[in-house]
């Protein structure tokens, strides 16, 4: 009868965690024990909502600082150092970071691990593919919801907008997607990976004036990091290869 009742309370107090953990907890005080047993709820809450920031992100995959492969080469700014990219300073101040450099150079791959690191200190990210949130953002103007749609970005602390430069947009698509970065504009801090470099910009956009804009919001309180080097996929492609060869 005790067992369930404490199940009963911890259901009644939103103690999700403490009812299925306290019979395991081994201690020699009472103190002690309360500790145990406070540490565990604190730790499972954190986990848990770690997980579910992780989910709402919507990353295409799961990578982490911990297995970013260091020797790929990235050339930072003098504007800031590695260790405060890993600290996400930049989220604090609402600055924004540029990835910029050729396909397979570990821009995706580390703004995937800065948004999952983000999503370990509690904060609200989102992870588009550029072609893919365009594709969104017009249909969501289309059935008059881009601006619920909006509203909710605003409520993130980082938004991703991966492989910029891959897909040309329409008119259309390349004005809402102007005003997602409008709306983020000295408010969320956003990462922007691209293949391009900011002159050829205009044949993503096909506009100018509207591609200078763009420009413009990304840059301001912005840090330009410059990946290069060869392909990291095809390495380890040409790698996996020459092992098949030799065995």
């Amino acid at each position: 009868m005790n067992a369930s009742h404490i199940q009963d309370y911890c259901k009644k107090l939103k103690l999700a965690y403490i009812g299925e953990a306290y019979h395991h907890i081994e201690a020699e005080t009472r103190e002690e024990f309360l500790l145990k047993l406070l540490e565990i709820e604190l730790h499972s809450r954190q986990t848990a909502k770690m997980e579910r920031l992780v989910k709402k992100a919507g990353f295409s995959n799961h990578k982490t600082l911990e297995d970013y492969d260091s020797s790929l080469s990235i050339t930072l700014p003098p504007s800031i150092m590695l260790d405060e990219l890993k600290n996400l300073s930049f989220l604090e101040k609402k600055e924004n970071v540029m990835m910029v450099g050729t396909v397979g150079t570990g821009k995706s791959h580390f703004s995937t691990a800065l948004g999952v690191e983000a999503c370990r200190h509690g904060k609200e990210v989102r992870f588009y593919r550029v072609g893919d949130l365009v594709s969104k953002l017009l249909e969501k103007h289309h059935n008059g919801s881009i601006n619920r749609f909006l509203r909710d970005l605003k409520k993130a602390d980082l938004v991703i907008l991966d492989e910029l430069g891959f897909i040309p947009f329409h008119k259309d698509g390349a004005e809402l997607l102007f005003s997602v970065i409008a709306e983020c504009y000295e408010q969320t801090s956003i990462i922007v990976t691209s293949n391009l470099e900011f002159g050829q910009w205009n044949t993503v956009f096909g506009d100018k004036r509207l591609t200078a804009a763009i420009i413009d919001r990304l840059v301001h309180h912005a840090h330009i990091l410059s990946f290069s080097g060869e392909s990291y996929r095809l390495r380890n492609a040409l790698s996996k290869a020459d092992e098949t060869r030799q065995n």
